[in-house]
C-alpha cells in the first residue's frame, strides 16, 4: 500500500513538471497524464465523462465548427453555439442592404426560418485511436515509395492508411463517416480519429454586430472584454439521424450528448476546462526557429497588413455598402496583424530565444552522454537551414503578405484566359464560344457581391508601393520593372493604367472584349494578366527554393523531436496543436501584465457602458441594451450584486481553431465559451506564460441575457437544460 502510494506521488510529480494549466491535451491520454491533476484543481467527473470511445461522453457534444472554429451542442434538437466570428462568413452571405443582419443580428423564431448555409460542416469526433505501430508498420513495408524520406507526413498517404485501417465495409456502412490519421510529435506518434460530418447546418440565431463584434478591432487581443461573441446553429439530418445534404425534409439531430449549462456564474479560482480543436502551436521550436518567426514572418505580416488595412478602412468607413462587403476582410487581416504583433512581444520580454535554447542545451548534454549523436546533427542541421533560407524566406513572405493577399486581382480568371487563348489559336468556333462563357462565369466569381473594384484599386497602390519600397529593386518579379520604366516608379498610376486597359478591370471592360473582334494577343498582352502571372511565376519560384529544404527540415525536426520525448518520456509533453480534438483546463484568474496594472477576473455591462462611443462604430451600444442596463432588467443572468456579467478570463492553454469551445466548470457544465486571448498571451503558441495568458470567455449568462431579455428568442432557452 505504502509503495503504491509512493508510486502515485512519483507520477503525479512527474505530471506536473508541466504546469498544471498549461497543455493541450489528447482526451483518450488523460487518466494516463492528467487527470489526477485535473481532479486536484476542482474536477468533479470522471475520466470516462470527458471521454468515453464506447459510451456517451462530454466530446460528443463538442464539434469542428466548419474547418478552423469549435463549437458545442447545447440542446437535445442538435442547437449549435459557436462565436459570432466564427459564424460571420455565413451571417455576412445573409445579409443585404435591406436584411443587414451583420447590422440588427438575425433570429429564427421557427425552425422555419432557419438559414442553410453552402459548404458548412459540423463535424464529431467518434473515436480515438493509436495506431503509431501500425502507420510504421506500413512505412516500412511501403519504404520504396518513400523517394523522399519525408512519406511519414504525407496526408495523402497517412488518409490512404486510415481507409485501409477502417476498411470498405465499415465506411460504406456508416454514412457520413470519415477516418483520417494525423502525425503528432513531428511524426513520431499517429493517432486515427473516425469522425462523423453533416453538412446541413442552418444559421438560427446571432445578435448585432455592436454586441457580437462590441470592441472590434481596438479591443481584439485585448482585456477587459464586453463583446458577446457568439451566433447559433442547428444541425439538420435526414429522417435516420444520418447526415445529409441540405433538404426541406431533413430534420433537427438528435445528438448523442448535449451539455447542460450552468446560470450559477464563476468566482476566481474555480476549475475551467475547455475542449475544442486548437489549430497551430510551436511549443518545440529551436532558438534559431523563434528568431525566424519574430525577424521575418511576424515584422513582414505586420507592417504589410498595416498597409493594407489603412487602406480598407478608410473606403470602409466612407461607405456602409463597402463596410458590409470588407467586414470579413478587413476582420480576417487584423486578427493576423496583432497576432503578430503580440507574439513579437512575448518573444522579447521572456527572451524566448533562450528559453528555447535551454531546451536544446538539455538535449545536447544528454545525448552526449549517451553517445546519441543523431540528436546534437539535428539540432545542427536546423540552425543552418534557417539562416541558409533567411532571404528566399524574407522575399517569400514579402510577396504573400504584400500582393498575393492583399491585393484581389491578383484573383482574375487566368485559367480560364488561357483556355480561350487556345481556343482563338485553334480557330475551333464552338470551343471559342464555350470558353467565352466560362470565362464570364469565372469573372463574376471573382467580381462577386463582396467585389469593390475602387477598393481593390486603392489597396493595390499601397501594397505594390511598400513591396517596391522593402525589396531590392534586382530582387523583384520582373513583371515590377514596368512600373519604374514606364511610370516612374509610381505604384498609384500604375495600378489606375491596370484597370483602366485591362480586360479584367471590369465588367464592363470584359463584356467589350468578348462581343468584339476577339484576338488572342490582346488577352496574352493584357497589363494585368502579365502583371499577375509575373508575381505567380515568381511566388512559384520562390517557394519551389524553399521547398529545397522542406524534406531535410522535417526530417531533422522529427529526429530532435524524438530526442526530447526519449530524453523526458512522452507522458511528461503534449504534442503541438493541429486542429485534432484536445482538451486544456485551469483556473478562472486575473493577472497582473505591468507594474501598478492589475486586471480582475471579469468584466460586467458596466464596463461596456463606460466604453460607449456613439461616434465610433465600434463602439456603439444598441438602444435597446442600453435600455435594459437603466432598468436592471437582467432577469435570472445577474451576479448576486446585481451586476450584469459579460466575459471571464481563465488559465487555460488555447489558440486559434479554440474559438467557440465550450468552457465547462467542475461537474462538466457550460460556463461560458472561449473566443479570444489577451494581448500579453499571444506569445504562448510558443511558450506557455503563466503569469500573462489567459483566455477571454463569454459568460454564458450573458449569451443567455442576450437571447432571452434582448432577442426576445425565449423558445431558444426553452430548448436548453439550465441548471
Amino acid at each position: 500500500m505504502r509503495n503504491c502510494f509512493t508510486c502515485l506521488i512519483i507520477f503525479t510529480m512527474s505530471v506536473l513538471s508541466v504546469r498544471a494549466d498549461e497543455g493541450m491535451w489528447m482526451l483518450h491520454l488523460l487518466k494516463k497524464q492528467q487527470y489526477p491533476a485535473m481532479r486536484q484543481l476542482g474536477l468533479k467527473l470522471e475520466d470516462y465523462d470527458i471521454y468515453n470511445p464506447d459510451g456517451s461522453s462530454l466530446k460528443d457534444a463538442v464539434v469542428q465548427f466548419g474547418s478552423g472554429c469549435t463549437g458545442e451542442v447545447i440542446s437535445s434538437q442538435g442547437l449549435v453555439l459557436t462565436n459570432h466570428h466564427c459564424g460571420y462568413g455565413q451571417i455576412q452571405q445573409h445579409s443585404t442592404l435591406e436584411n443587414n443582419y451583420l447590422e440588427n443580428g438575425f433570429w429564427a423564431m421557427t425552425q422555419a426560418q432557419e438559414l442553410p448555409n453552402d459548404g458548412l460542416t459540423v463535424t464529431f469526433i467518434d473515436k480515438i485511436d493509436d495506431v503509431t505501430d501500425y502507420v510504421k508498420a506500413c512505412l516500412l513495408r511501403d519504404k520504396e515509395k518513400d523517394t523522399h524520406g519525408v512519406l511519414f507526413l504525407s496526408p495523402a498517404y497517412l488518409n490512404g492508411l486510415a481507409r485501409e485501417h477502417a476498411g470498405n465495409e465499415f465506411l460504406e456502412t456508416h454514412p457520413g463517416t470519415a477516418v483520417e490519421i494525423k502525425p503528432f510529435f513531428n511524426g513520431n506518434r499517429y493517432y486515427m480519429f473516425t469522425k462523423k460530418i453533416y453538412s446541413d447546418v442552418r444559421l438560427v440565431g446571432a445578435p448585432p454586430s455592436s454586441i457580437g463584434k462590441f470592441g472590434a478591432d481596438t479591443d481584439n487581443w485585448m482585456w477587459p472584454r464586453h463583446t458577446g461573441d457568439f451566433s447559433l446553429f442547428r444541425i439538420y439530418a435526414d429522417k435516420n439521424g444520418n447526415p445529409a445534404a441540405y433538404s426541406p425534409d431533413n430534420v433537427p439531430l438528435k445528438p448523442k450528448r448535449w451539455l447542460t449549462i450552468s446560470t450559477q456564474g464563476v468566482q476566481e479560482n474555480d476549475f475551467a476546462m475547455l475542449l475544442g480543436f486548437p489549430g497551430t502551436t510551436h511549443k518545440y521550436y529551436t532558438s534559431w526557429e523563434v528568431a525566424e518567426r519574430r525577424d521575418i514572418d511576424n515584422a513582414v505580416r505586420i507592417r504589410m497588413r498595416e498597409v493594407r488595412q489603412e487602406a480598407m478602412l478608410e473606403e470602409m468607413l466612407r461607405d456602409p455598402g463597402v463596410k458590409i462587403q470588407y467586414a470579413a476582410k478587413y476582420s480576417g487581416s487584423t486578427n493576423g496583424h496583432k497576432n503578430a504583433i503580440g507574439s513579437n512581444w512575448a518573444i522579447d520580454l521572456r527572451d524566448l530565444e533562450q528559453v528555447k535554447k535551454e531546451q536544446q542545451d538539455r538535449l545536447l548534454d544528454w545525448a552526449g552522454k549517451n553517445n546519441l549523436l543523431q540528436y546534437p546533427e539535428a539540432i545542427e542541421a536546423i540552425a543552418r537551414m534557417v539562416q541558409e533560407r533567411a532571404d528566399l524566406r524574407y522575399r517569400e513572405r514579402m510577396l504573400s503578405e504584400g500582393i498575393l493577399r492583399a491585393v484581389e486581382f491578383v484573383s482574375v480568371p487566368t485559367a480560364g484566359s488561357k483556355a480561350l487563348i487556345a481556343a482563338l489559336n485553334k480557330k475551333d468556333a464552338a470551343e471559342i464560344e464555350k470558353q467565352k462563357k466560362q470565362l464570364s462565369d469565372d469573372y463574376r466569381k471573382f467580381a462577386d457581391k463582396d467585389y469593390n473594384a475602387a477598393v481593390d484599386r486603392k489597396v493595390a497602390a499601397a501594397m505594390i508601393a511598400e513591396y517596391m519600397a522593402s525589396v531590392p529593386r534586382e530582387k523583384q518579379p520582373a513583371c515590377f520593372q514596368v512600373v519604374y520604366e514606364t511610370f516612374e516608379g509610381d505604384a498609384g498610376r500604375f495600378v489606375e493604367a491596370l484597370f483602366d486597359r485591362s480586360v479584367f478591370g471590369s465588367g464592363e471592360n470584359l463584356q467589350q472584349f468578348l462581343s468584339g473582334r476577339l484576338e488572342a494577343t490582346t488577352l496574352e498582352a493584357d497589363p494585368m494578366l502579365t502583371f499577375v502571372r509575373g508575381v505567380n511565376e515568381e511566388f512559384v519560384r520562390l517557394r519551389s527554393q524553399l521547398s529545397a529544404y522542406d524534406d531535410a527540415f522535417e526530417i531533422a525536426r522529427r529526429t530532435y523531436m524524438e530526442g526530447i520525448l526519449r530524453m523526458d518520456g512522452e507522458d511528461a509533453h503534449f504534442p503541438d496543436a493541429n486542429l485534432t480534438l484536445r482538451l486544456s483546463y485551469g483556473q478562472v484568474k486575473g493577472y497582473r501584465p505591468r507594474d501598478a496594472v492589475s486586471y480582475g477576473y471579469q468584466s460586467t455591462m458596466d464596463g461596456m457602458m463606460e466604453k460607449e462611443d456613439p461616434e465610433n462604430w465600434e463602439f456603439v451600444v444598441p438602444g435597446k441594451l442600453k435600455e435594459l442596463y437603466r432598468r436592471g432588467d437582467f432577469g435570472r443572468y445577474a451576479r448576486a450584486d446585481g451586476k450584469m456579467p459579460v466575459a471571464f478570463i481563465a488559465t487555460t492553454h488555447t489558440t486559434g481553431g479554440n474559438s467557440g469551445s465550450p468552457v465547462m466548470n467542475g461537474k462538466g457544465e457550460l460556463i461560458g465559451i472561449n473566443f479570444d486571448r489577451n494581448w500579453e498571451g499571444v506569445g504562448g503558441d510558443i511558450q506557455f506564460l503563466p503569469d500573462y495568458q489567459r483566455s477571454i470567455i463569454v459568460d454564458i449568462r450573458y449569451v443567455l441575457f442576450i437571447i432571452d431579455r434582448y432577442a426576445g428568442a425565449t423558445h431558444l432557452i426553452e430548448e436548453m437544460d439550465l441548471r
